[in-house]
């Protein structure tokens, strides 16, 4: 009998570590970034359905109102004059990446004047360890100053993205505040699915404040980093998105919305 329980506990722990390790390593991803920047700003998944794929990462919300934080487990939308609010599961999601976050590596900040400096540094870090995998970073600092943009929800017919962005977004500077930095590595040959390279979001330390960072002054901070190789994405099923013609190039649209320059 003895050795039915240790037999039954070593397979309960061979199952539970496997499920971790399924469960874990995936970056999420909601929708193509293509569809959003054309004007797919229609909510596909919940947020409660959005949980079960990770506990860290960004987005945005049904008709692009506002931007998401996801950190620890907790979904928030930094709105449209940059406060944050809780997310109800039933709210829908047009665009996100999240993952269940495991730290592999720690890496620490001193005095980064710009966010072009952030992501020079961190762009060291990946060629190191792997320029073709994905990163979902952490980064709690103390912050000289952080720019950064949320939006109006717009309304259908959905205009595209760049278009939303001109006419409602809004954008604000905090100065000596603590906050956390979320954030995603796109892969170069992610081009067109997603923006390549870094895309952050913050929130403040009190978690009443946030948005997609476009400019940071960083005092210190340590960011911890999850190395991510695989990659899992869901496509909506709708007339809309079948309608949608993904054969023209728009990565110019996507990165020119991603560096909030688009007046």
């Amino acid at each position: 009998m003895r050795k039915f329980f240790v037999l039954l506990a070593v397979l309960c722990l061979t199952a539970t570590t496997a499920f971790a390790a399924l469960r874990g390593g995936v970056v999420y991803q909601v929708g193509p970034m293509q569809s959003l920047a054309k004007g797919g700003l229609e909510g596909s998944i919940t947020v409660g359905e959005l949980k079960q794929h990770g506990d860290t990462g960004i987005g945005t919300f049904d008709g692009l109102n506002g931007e998401m934080i996801v950190l620890d487990g907790v979904v928030y939308q930094a709105v449209a004059d940059s406060s944050i609010v809780l997310v109800d599961d039933s709210v829908t999601v047009p665009f996100s990446n999240v993952a269940f976050f495991d730290e592999e590596f720690s890496k620490k900040f001193r005095n980064v004047s710009t966010k072009a400096e952030l992501e020079r540094q961190l762009n060291q870090f990946v060629e190191k360890n792997g320029r073709n995998a994905y990163y979902m970073i952490k980064l709690e600092g103390v912050f000289n100053s952080i720019g950064f943009r949320s939006e109006y929800a717009q309304k259908k017919p959905y205009p595209t993205l760049l278009k939303a962005l001109e006419k409602d977004q809004t954008e604000f500077t905090l100065k000596n505040i603590d906050g956390t930095i979320v954030g995603l590595y796109c892969p170069a040959y992610m081009s067109g699915l997603n923006a390549v390279g870094w895309h952050f979001h913050f929130i403040t330390a009190d978690r009443r404040h946030g948005g997609h960072v476009m400019e940071l002054a960083l005092k210190s901070g340590t960011a911890s980093l999850d190395k991510i190789n695989r990659f899992e994405m869901i496509v909506p099923d709708t007339k809309e998105f079948h309608a949608r013609d993904f054969a023209v190039d728009i990565n110019q649209e996507i990165v020119k919305a991603e560096k909030g320059n688009v007046k």
